[in-house]
């Protein structure tokens, strides 16, 4: 949901907060040196995400991009991708 002013991040999204989820968050802003909670928020999401083995990718990311192993140690001598047989 954009609200056309072309923001980049796109959603909004509203988070409640303890009084000492607040303490906390400004905490480590300040301490991070971040130019604004909400930038402190997505630090930590991000820092929270990558500790947990989510990888952060750009938009436009293809699925060919991702893999469970990687190709380039392939010793067999195949590049990684499954055979591809035609439909009859």
């Amino acid at each position: 949901m954009t609200d056309g002013n072309n923001d980049a991040r796109g959603e909004r999204l509203q988070v409640m907060l303890t009084p000492e989820e607040l303490a906390a968050l400004d905490d480590f802003r300040f301490k991070t040196r971040m130019p604004s909670r909400a930038s402190a928020v997505r630090e930590l999401l991000k820092r929270g995400l990558a500790g947990e083995g989510f990888i952060i990718t750009e938009a436009g990311s293809k699925s060919a991009d991702f893999g469970v192993i990687e190709t380039s140690h392939r010793s067999d001598g195949s590049d990684g991708s499954p055979s591809r047989r035609k439909s009859r």
